[in-house]
């Protein structure tokens, strides 16, 4: 993995790696936007955001730190987490193919 091109740097919330299809969810009217298996990001999320983190394979904010929401209900369900970033929601695109390293707090596209 080293040698992917990192697009995203934050904060490792939550440790583990993960690959899946990013979608961008800016409000927790559209959590049932998200499908089982895919990447949530968003800037923060807060409890209206549960069930959209539920089916969610990894978490991405762009605010955030260790003891921010989206870290701790990371780590409770033990997906991988990076908050922090400050620009995850304008640089990802829905449907982008990206892997979450939650242990280091990076980003890179998936081959």
């Amino acid at each position: 993995m080293s040698k992917q091109k990192i697009i995203l740097k934050g904060m490792p919330a939550s440790p583990g790696v993960a690959k899946g299809k990013v979608k961008i969810i800016l409000s927790p009217s559209d959590n049932s936007k998200i499908r089982e298996g895919e990447i949530l990001v968003t800037v923060m999320t807060n409890p209206l955001y549960v069930t959209a983190i539920q089916k969610a394979k990894a978490i991405i904010t762009d605010v955030g730190g260790m003891l921010c929401h989206a870290a701790i209900v990371a780590r409770e369900l033990g997906i991988p987490c990076v908050v922090g970033t400050e620009k995850a929601t304008k640089i990802l695109k829905d449907g982008m193919e990206v892997v979450v390293n939650g242990s280091e707090g990076k980003i890179h596209l998936s081959n």
